[in-house]
C-alpha cells in the first residue's frame, strides 16, 4: 500500500498558502497516514497478556483454568500464598503426566534442578518458590490447543494442575472439564480457618489413595533416591533406587508427607506404622566364587497396574525386582529376573528376628542363598512368623 502527499505539490495551492501552513499540513497528513496504517497492523499484531497464578492451602492453584487467543506472549506471575514450596511448570498439550513422572525420577538431582526436568515437553517454568515468594516468566503461545500448568514438586503434581486455553471459541462447562482437578471441577469445598485461608486437608495425602502406591520422597534410612510404595493400606515398603536394593518393610500405614511438603524438600517423610523388617547387611548381591560386589547402575522402574518393576545392572546382569504382597497378607515376596547371567550369584539375608525366607531355586546356609549360574527367575518371600 503507497500513499502520496500531492496536494502540496499543486502549484495553485502553493500560491494560496503560507509557509507555517503548508508545513502543518503536511505534518498532519503524514501523521494520519501512520495512524491508519498502524490501527490496520494491529489487527495482525501479537498480544500481550498476564496472568497471576496464586497458590492456596490444600494443593490448587486458585486459577482452575484461563484462555488467552493464540498468537499471544504469556507472562505468568506466580504469588506463593501457601505455607509450602511451590513451582509451575508449562508442558506442551496431553504432557502433564509425563513431565510430573520424568520429575519424579530426578531423584537426589530434583531439588538442584527446581524438580523441573529437561524435557522437551516444557514450555516454560518457574523455580521453586518458598512461601511469600513470587517469579514471573513469559513465553509465546501461537497455536490453538489446550496447555497444561502443574506444580511437579514431590508429592503435587497429581493434584495441583490447571489448563491454559488457547482459543477463540467458549470453554466447555467448568463441571464437565475433565483438564482441571476434580475438587474444582464439582465445586468440592476446602477447609478452611476462621478467616477464610484455605487449609490442607486434614489426611497427610492431599488425594484419596489408589493402590499400589508409589512416592519418590526423602525416607528415613535410606538413601536421597528412595522410592516408598504402599502395597495396600496396610503394607509397604522402601526401595533405595541410588543402591538398588530393598531397605526395609513396615506395616501399619504409609508415609505421612507433611513435612517434607512444607519444607524446602530435605525434610523427611514419616512412617506411619512399624517396621517389622530392615536389611541390616547391606546390599545383598554378590556375583562369582569370589564373592565380589558387583558395579550397580539404576535403570528406572516401569508399572505394571501400578506395581513398579525395579530395574538394575549388576556389572553385566540385568535384574528386574519386583516387590508383592504375599497370599496372606503376612509378608513380602520379591520376584527377581536375570539376563545375561553367565556366573553364580549370592544373596544375603542375614538371620533377621521374626521373618522366615523361602526360596524358588538355590542352596541357602547361614544367612547366604547360593543362585545357580544361568538362572533366569528367582522368588524370594518374607514371611512375619
Amino acid at each position: 500500500m503507497i500513499f502520496k502527499v500531492s496536494a502540496l505539490c499543486c502549484p495553485k495551492i502553493n500560491s494560496y498558502l503560507p509557509g507555517i501552513l503548508k508545513q502543518s499540513l503536511k505534518v498532519f497528513l503524514i501523521c494520519a497516514v501512520t495512524i491508519f496504517f498502524l490501527s490496520n497492523q494491529t489487527a495482525f499484531a501479537q498480544r500481550d497478556t498476564t496472568i497471576t497464578l496464586k497458590v492456596l492451602g490444600g494443593l490448587q492453584f486458585d486459577l482452575p483454568r484461563f484462555a488467552v487467543r493464540p498468537n499471544t506472549k504469556v507472562t505468568v506471575i506466580l504469588d506463593n500464598h501457601d505455607d509450602m514450596a511451590h513451582n509451575v511448570v508449562f508442558t506442551k498439550p496431553n504432557s502433564r503426566l509425563k513431565v510430573v513422572d520424568e520429575a519424579l525420577k530426578l531423584g537426589d538431582k530434583g531439588a538442584k534442578m527446581d524438580y523441573v526436568p529437561n524435557s522437551p515437553l516444557i514450555l516454560a517454568h518457574t523455580k521453586i518458590l518458598e512461601p511469600g515468594r513470587t517469579e514471573s516468566i513469559s513465553f509465546l503461545i501461537e497455536n490453538e490447543g489446550i496447555y497444561p500448568y502443574v506444580c511437579t514438586y514431590p508429592g503435587h503434581g497429581y493434584v495441583m494442575y490447571g489448563a491454559m486455553y488457547a482459543t477463540t471459541k467458549a470453554l466447555p462447562p467448568l463441571e464437565k472439564d475433565l483438564n482441571v482437578p476434580e475438587g474444582q471441577r464439582l465445586g468440592t469445598p476446602n477447609m478452611a480457618d476462621h478467616s477464610g485461608h484455605h487449609m490442607a486437608p486434614a489426611s497427610p495425602h492431599p488425594y484419596p489413595l489408589e493402590y499400589p502406591l508409589l512416592y519418590r520422597t526423602f525416607m528415613p534410612d535410606c538413601g536421597p533416591a528412595a522410592i516408598a510404595v504402599a502395597l495396600n493400606p496396610n503394607e509397604s515398603y522402601c526401595f533405595d533406587a541410588g543402591k538398588c536394593y530393598l531397605r526395609y518393610a513396615w506395616s501399619g500405614g504409609f508415609v505421612d508427607n507433611t513435612d517434607h511438603w512444607k519444607g524446602n524438600g530435605n525434610k523427611l517423610a514419616k512412617i506411619v506404622g512399624s517396621v517389622y523388617w530392615k536389611d541390616e547387611t547391606g546390599f545383598p548381591f554378590k556375583a562369582g566364587k569370589n564373592q565380589k560386589i558387583p558395579t550397580v547402575h539404576f535403570k528406572g522402574y516401569h508399572l505394571t497396574k501400578r506395581l513398579p518393576a525395579f530395574r538394575y545392572m549388576l556389572d553385566e546382569i540385568s535384574v528386574s525386582e519386583t516387590v508383592k504382597l504375599s497370599a496372606k497378607g503376612n509378608g513380602i515376596i520379591r520376584e527377581f529376573t536375570f539376563k545375561n547371567n553367565p556366573d553364580v550369584l549370592f544373596f544375603t539375608t542375614g538371620n533377621p528376628a521374626g521373618i522366615k525366607f523361602t526360596f524358588s531355586t538355590g542352596k541357602y546356609k547361614n544367612g547366604v542363598l547360593e543362585i545357580p549360574a544361568g538362572t533366569a527367575r528367582l522368588t524370594i518371600t518374607s514371611t512375619r512368623i
